[in-house]
């Protein structure tokens, strides 16, 4: 059954970013046939502060991966009817959700985004250009280290979440401390507000999920500008991001695999989760379904490598999400078949958040195809963050250090 939704959603999308919620919601209504509802209570909790360490204790016990049983059940529906039911269980929520997200922004830690940059190092650098393609123009932010002395460096590519910017991620990630540390250079991309009027990237649009074309054709130029400007390692690229930028760095991992080595992905969602607004409820809400995407070939037998970030207590975007991000990048796709072999490991950071690991190896190769983050109690904030920048939660365990150990030790071939 084909569905006029596309429309009336991205007219609520433009209504919803302009402020004009009342008229938002009723469209939706409107538009899936439900009845006007009333707002529901929130009971969303703000991440934990405090200033604990981000040592880990890790004890660990083994197991083997193989197929797994679908836990989805089948309705008989055609899957555009079941996103019209889906949209409509979600319609005594909507308003509250437009009233919150504004164009799918995080429900995350209550703070301002930065708008200046924090100060530098002596001998670094925190650039301000842009870049420009046939599908427009994006300005970006570019740390280039103090021991940066012409040598082939690492790169990562940082996508923000909704509401924040370049200088805002920085903070809050600290990776412009940590780049000091592990000599690198990150490239962060700023969303144009023309864009999304909320900052997001839209990763829930059909024509931003493709090569060559949208938002990746932007990231993706703008990383080969950088790098032809720069001594940069073309082996050693990553793309990271969290919640909607996490999204995208799932899109960039899976349509320029030749150009980022390795994918970290902090409470986003699989590549090809949604393809308009009330899909991406749907993804976000309940989960999204995985979609194989990777076909081996000789010269790429493997998906790209990633490392997945959740809080279990993520209202914002489900947390089997992160799930689904692990099966789709499995070798053998979202089958999980070829009995990947898998560690998992239980840690505690002090005075905060404790966690589940897993790690992924092929039964012949000893290198971490794979890892998966579990935070427990943690909600849709980046772990071990600093609160110098908005959506963080510093008691949670590092996962700007533990992403940067995990990129470093992988490779395009």
């Amino acid at each position: 059954m084909k569905t006029p939704l596309n429309s009336e959603f991205l007219d609520a999308l433009r209504l919803t970013q302009s402020g004009q919620l009342n008229e938002a919601t009723s469209l939706i209504q409107r538009t899936l046939g439900i009845p006007a509802v009333s707002d529901t209570t929130s009971n969303n909790a703000s991440p934990s502060q405090g200033n604990a360490s981000n040592e880990t204790v890790l004890e660990g016990t083994y197991r083997v991966v193989d197929e797994e049983t679908p836990t989805r059940k089948a309705t008989g529906f055609s899957e555009e009817t079941e996103t019209v039911l889906q949209a409509t269980r979600f319609g005594a929520a909507l308003r509250k959700k437009l009233g919150k997200l504004k164009g799918l922004a995080p429900l995350l830690h209550p703070q301002t985004p930065r708008s200046a940059p924090e100060p530098v190092p002596e001998g670094a650098q925190f650039l301000a250009k842009s870049y420009s393609n046939h599908a427009g123009t994006r300005e970006y932010k570019l740390y280039i280290p103090s021991t940066y002395m012409g040598k082939p460096l690492p790169m990562i590519v940082m996508l923000h979440g909704c509401k924040q910017n370049p200088d805002d991620f920085a903070a809050g990630t600290r990776l412009n401390e940590l780049a000091e540390t592990m000599p690198c250079l990150v490239l962060y991309p700023a969303q144009s507000s023309n864009a999304n009027g909320s900052r997001c990237w839209n990763w829930f649009n059909p024509s931003d999920q493709h090569s060559g074309q949208g938002e990746p054709s932007l990231i993706a130029g703008m990383t080969e500008s950088v790098a032809a400007q720069y001594s940069v390692d073309m082996q050693r690229i990553y793309v990271a991001g969290l919640s909607a930028g996490g999204a995208m760095a799932a899109i960039m991992a899976v349509t320029y695999p030749d150009l980022y080595s390795a994918a970290a992905i902090h409470s986003g969602l699989p590549y090809a989760a949604a393809r308009d607004l009330p899909s991406a409820f749907a993804a976000m809400q309940q989960g999204a379904k995985c979609t194989d995407t990777h076909v081996p070939s000789e010269a790429r037998p493997l998906p790209v490598p990633v490392i997945v970030f959740h809080g279990d207590r993520d209202s914002t975007v489900h947390p089997s999400n992160s799930e689904q991000i692990v099966r789709q990048f499995s070798p053998a796709g979202c089958s999980m078949k070829g009995k990947l072999r898998a560690k998992v490991e239980h840690g505690q950071t002090p005075d905060g958040h404790a966690f589940t690991r897993t790690l992924y190896r092929l039964p012949d190769n000893e290198r971490v195809q794979m890892e998966q983050w579990t935070i427990h109690g943690a909600t849709h904030a980046w772990s071990g963050g600093s609160t110098n920048g908005s959506y963080t939660d510093p008691r949670g365990p590092n996962a700007t250090a533990e992403m940067l150990r995990f990129f470093m030790a992988q490779t395009n071939h």
